[in-house]
């Protein structure tokens, strides 16, 4: 963890002049290093893990999701926080522009059904090892040099600190630019632990609570515990497939919701995550950090009428089961059927009107959010006031900062990483203006 000025290491370090560094090696760290280097910048990129990527990576397992394909105007509306900014940085680097530069990289790309556009392989490794290799052996430029298992530990006099391993003296950095790209706090173990924070705060810098952004929550329950051993026993682990997502308004539950999606998400050990959860849980999150109520309604039959389930539920059902009538009627089953029984009391069960409005509408109650570790990314970050629009700090000329560590969100579905992407180009463009200009003052 970074660690405040009256804590340094005592030995003397070692110094190390650079024209740039970069402190940290995510996208945006390493988007920052390529457009400096291919500027015949000399850059250093720094990073506390063995390896740059590694989140990078992880969320690549599953297919990389690189950006969308919706109209520019659709893309920007997907930001919440921080939108003006990010607007700014796809002015440089937009959703096309992402995709022909992984097409640079020899990564072809494909738009998948929903939008969402993937490299062919659907792999993030091809595409970080072609994009390293750039890096260290340009076509033009000078090469990145890459100082990996360097912790940075803030700054002594107006200089980098950091601490290395094997037994090696600290390392001053005299650099004349930098760019901080380290990151948020989620997934710590692969880098981004938001260790940062304190740090920046001693130094006088903005930094507005990093807080869990696409998460998951854990439930309520009908018995205020969360959810029943039975339940979570028998069905944790399970996709809820082709259900429908509603987050009622503030007052309740008249029209129009403040949110309304199809899709899935999954039954976890202690509540709800996946795809249509992290669609809607910066508002989730928020209701509950209001200290009200935080409830997702869920369409269980997305696909049949209100009055078609009432009809199907009132069928006589003579010697049947309540959950072999409904698998017979309405093909309802599975961990749709136990979420009935586990949030409906057997009074409402019992009433086919409210069991018809529970298929259509099964109300559950969030407690809070998944830690902030468990989280695909994080909201909150250094605050734009603090910074010009070339993204320098105010407090400390020529020290700017990118991606996730800035105060702005975005949904998944390749906004986040677009972004990512984008506020590192625009971090190093801010750079090369500033060197420019001190070249010819």
């Amino acid at each position: 963890m970074p660690v405040s000025s009256t804590s340094y290491p005592t030995a003397d370090p070692q110094v190390l002049e650079a024209e740039v560094a970069i402190v940290g090696g995510g996208p945006a760290g390493l988007m920052a290093a390529e457009v400096l280097s291919q500027r015949g910048v000399s850059v250093h990129l720094f990073d506390v893990m063995p390896s740059v990527g590694r989140k990078f990576l992880l969320a690549g397992r599953g297919g990389l999701n690189l950006t969308h394909s919706e109209t520019a105007l659709q893309f920007r509306s997907r930001y919440s926080t921080g939108r003006t900014q990010v607007a700014a940085w796809l002015d440089g680097m937009d959703a096309q522009a992402v995709r022909n530069w992984a097409h640079s990289l020899g990564i072809e790309t494909f738009v998948g059904s929903s939008g969402r556009v993937f490299p062919t392989e659907m792999k993030a490794a091809p595409l970080l090892r072609a994009w390293l290799h750039r890096l260290r052996h340009p076509q033009s430029g000078v090469p990145v040099q890459f100082h990996m298992r360097h912790r940075c530990l803030g700054w002594r006099g107006p200089n980098l600190i950091f601490e290395r391993s094997n037994d090696l003296p600290p390392l001053l950095v005299k650099a004349r630019s930098t760019v901080f790209a380290m990151g948020g706090a989620s997934w710590p173990r692969l880098g981004s632990d938001g260790a940062w924070v304190p740090l920046f705060l001693e130094q006088g810098v903005g930094v507005s609570p990093l807080k869990p952004a696409n998460c998951g929550f854990d439930v309520t329950g009908r018995h205020g515990q969360g959810w029943t051993a039975h339940f979570r026993d028998k069905f944790a682990g399970q996709p809820l497939k082709t259900v429908a997502l509603t987050v009622p308004a503030l007052d309740g539950m008249q029209e129009p919701p403040r949110f309304a999606r199809r899709g899935e998400f999954v039954v976890t050990q202690t509540g709800l995550e996946g795809s249509l959860i992290y669609a809607a849980s910066a508002l989730l999150r928020d209701d509950l950090e209001r200290g009200g109520p935080a409830l997702v309604c869920i369409d269980l039959l997305p696909d049949k009428s209100w009055a078609q389930v009432l009809e199907a539920v009132m069928w006589p059902r003579g010697s049947r089961s309540l959950s072999s009538h409904l698998k017979s009627r309405l093909g309802l089953d599975g961990v749709k059927m136990g979420l009935l029984h586990e949030l409906c009391t057997a009074e409402t069960l019992g009433k086919p009107q409210d069991l018809a409005a529970c298929i259509k509408g099964l109300p559950v109650h969030l407690e809070k959010t998944r830690p902030i570790a468990e989280a695909i990314s994080t909201a909150g970050g250094v605050c734009f006031e603090g910074l010009t629009p070339a993204l320098m700090m105010k407090t400390k000329p020529a020290v700017y900062c990118a991606g996730e560590m800035l105060d702005w969100e975005a949904p998944t579905g390749g906004y986040l990483l677009t972004a990512c992407l984008a506020s590192g180009a625009h971090a190093a463009r801010g750079v090369l203006a500033d060197l420019f200009t001190k070249i010819n003052a």
